[in-house]
């Protein structure tokens, strides 16, 4: 099994894998916990709940 880093432990210990973030608090945390020293990208996934059968 790999090690886990110490800035790895940090990022677990900052963030609760039960709370649902909001899209600004998801933001801040995102930001806090980074460690990359080029600019990442961050995907997003929503569930509209449209039909996509239905026009309108």
């Amino acid at each position: 099994m790999a090690k886990v880093s110490k800035n790895r432990k940090l990022a677990l210990s900052k963030y609760d894998a039960t709370k649902i973030y909001t899209l600004a608090e998801a933001s801040k945390l995102i930001k806090e916990i980074t460690t990359s020293k080029f600019d990442a990208s961050v995907d997003l996934s929503i569930r509209l709940g449209v039909d996509p059968r239905k026009a309108g």
